[in-house]
């Protein structure tokens, strides 16, 4: 240690418990005033089963199941792999992707992600280059309609969203039921 005396002090440096070089991103708002942290499934973690909880995910490895984070935002990325039913309330695609996918606010799928299934969400956003197969459902369905009404409204909206982004890009994009 040091001694007052003779001047030189040794000092431990600060150590953080936070890892440095970290690329998790951190939000305020989780419950008791802390940051929100981004869980992670590196590549070489594979899961089977039933994912939960209420913190925002990304996904760089392999699951096959169901993924329900109703408050969270979910990213797949591009080396991601997931076989699921996923909710959340965003949701990003950048990898593979095969299932049902239902985000509250919004869905983005990028250039990099292959994605096949049936997509719902108030907002969907195709980046040029991106591969998309099955059904998609965009918009906010009116609750003074009949539910025929409101279903065939949706495709309406989700097909004219389609031609829009195929008349706009040069990637393989296609909507409606198979």
């Amino acid at each position: 240690m040091w001694r007052k005396e003779d001047g030189n002090a040794q000092v431990s440096p600060d150590v953080s418990n936070q890892p440095s070089g970290s690329t998790h991103s951190s939000k305020a708002g989780a419950p008791g005033g802390g940051p929100k942290a981004t869980a992670c499934v590196s590549q070489g973690i594979k899961i089977k089963g039933d994912v939960t909880g209420s913190e925002d995910l990304f996904i760089d490895g392999l699951i096959e199941g169901k993924i329900t984070l109703e408050n969270a935002i979910v990213t797949v990325g591009p080396n991601g792999t997931v076989k699921a039913d996923i909710v959340a309330r965003e949701l990003t695609l950048r990898g593979s992707a095969e299932g049902k996918f239902t985000a509250e606010d919004s869905i983005q799928i990028w250039k990099t992600a292959r994605v096949q299934g049936e997509l719902k969400s108030q907002r969907i956003s195709i980046e040029d280059g991106a591969e998309l197969r099955g059904k998609v459902e965009a918009g906010k369905v009116s609750s003074k309609m009949t539910p025929d009404e409101a279903a065939g409204r949706g495709k309406t909206k989700a097909v004219d969203a389609a031609a829009k982004s195929a008349n706009t890009t040069t990637g393989a994009a296609t909507a409606g039921a198979d």
